[in-house]
């Protein structure tokens, strides 16, 4: 087959549902010679990588770092160090070890009593956005409430303070490079060993006080973290901290982003919303389905293994796009449209099996909040600007600014 699917390709980047479409029909397990993987489409095929745990790998780190330049000089040390802790890139036993201690300080409970916080949080920006719009100013979506949001819940849920949070969007922005294997970002494995080292280091003063001062904190539920077993090391801790910032609110700054963007351009939806606000439980998980904040699994076959007829070899990475899963018309019926008030949606956004994520409780809190308060406050919000610009990213699916008028 001579055609290539190509992430790096903004047109298809800006909306690659056309391209998906056409490789659920003709090519479902697609070799992408441009992106050296195998891309995978249909909701069947990308169920069956996230739970295949024996021949499909999380650990897509260290093959990668063994292969790469920069490793093998010594310039990605910190990068390599704390990365290999997230239990996300972590295969049994590892990641039952890490996750079974990790559940210790995560608990529903711990969510739930967020919720007043939250519901502080989008109150203020919400103030924020009517007084800069008040004053003349150009008000962006983004910039003002998506991404602060989030950043704000995992800030205080760590015990960091928020006047800490310029500083680190910049080092998470530049491992974010890394984590969503950006196409064309010049330097993004010394740009992300950059933010990694110096995250490290953050973190690994705030751990140091916590072991000796705990708090009621979630970094100070790491540390005193342990069972019959064993506890997190210092490393591991370091690590999963990093892990909590960066996906706490990448990610959930993407589901807030990406579905305003969807009923904005589908307004009947956001008037259902605005008339019935008991709609944003299921208004979210639409959100997820129709173009989620994670746009693709990224494996490594860990032993050669057959998929839709064709054979993904021992080594090779996989791009299980749960974006395209989310679309398939044989998993949804009328996949294609944005629904609010589908039921229902059984979307592969969080993943599936052993490696669902364990923020989804805390990134739907944080998302429904915003919606109800969003529509109660500012029925009238609207898109000002040109069509956004997406993030150049295979995993983290988001748009990089959202001017708007209230």
């Amino acid at each position: 087959m001579s055609y290539v699917f190509d992430l790096g390709n903004p047109v298809t980047n800006a909306n690659p549902f056309p391209e998906f479409a056409r490789l659920r029909v003709e090519d479902p397990v697609h070799w992408s010679p441009a992106m050296k993987a195998w891309i995978v489409t249909r909701y069947a095929d990308v169920r069956q990588v996230a739970l295949n745990n024996r021949q499909i790998s999380a650990d897509r780190l260290t093959p990668f770092f063994k292969s790469n330049p920069e490793y093998q000089k010594g310039s990605i040390e910190s990068l390599v160090r704390y990365l290999n802790h997230w239990m996300v890139f972590r295969d049994p036993p590892d990641h039952t070890r890490l996750r079974r201690l990790f559940n210790k300080a995560f608990t529903p409970t711990s969510v739930e009593n967020l919720r007043p916080n939250i519901e502080d949080i989008v109150s203020h920006l919400i103030d924020g956005m009517l007084a800069k719009e008040k004053r003349g100013e150009t008000v962006d979506y983004i910039a003002d409430f998506a991404y602060p949001l989030p950043a704000s819940v995992i800030m205080d849920l760590l015990g960091l303070p928020r006047a800490d949070l310029e500083r680190v969007k910049i080092w998470s922005d530049d491992i974010a490079l890394f984590i969503g294997t950006a196409q064309v970002a010049g330097n993004k494995y010394l740009r992300a060993e950059s933010g990694a080292k110096a995250m490290s280091g953050y973190f690994r003063t705030v751990v140091e006080d916590r072991t000796t001062r705990p708090r009621n904190d979630m970094i100070s539920q790491l540390v005193l973290a342990r069972d019959d077993r064993d506890a997190l090391s210092t490393d591991e801790i370091i690590g999963t901290a990093i892990l909590l910032l960066f996906a706490g609110h990448e990610t959930t700054t993407n589901l807030i982003g990406n579905g305003f963007l969807y009923s904005m351009k589908h307004r009947g939806e956001w008037e259902r919303l605005v008339g019935d606000r008991s709609l944003a439980a299921t208004a979210i998980e639409e959100f997820l389905r129709y173009d989620g904040p994670s746009g693709a699994l990224a494996r490594v076959a860990a032993a050669d293994l057959e998929m839709g007829g064709k054979t993904i070899r021992e080594g090779q990475r996989v791009f299980a796009f749960m974006n395209s899963a989310n679309r398939d018309p044989e998993a949804f019926e009328d996949a294609e449209r944005f629904d609010i008030g589908r039921e229902p949606n059984a979307h592969l956004t969080f993943g599936h099996g052993i490696h669902f994520c364990l923020g989804a409780p805390l990134a739907r809190l944080e998302a429904q909040i915003a919606a109800t308060r969003l529509a109660e406050r500012l029925p009238h919000i609207r898109l000002s600007g040109a069509e956004p610009e997406w993030h150049d990213s295979l995993i983290l699916r988001g748009v990089k600014n959202l001017p708007v008028a209230l």
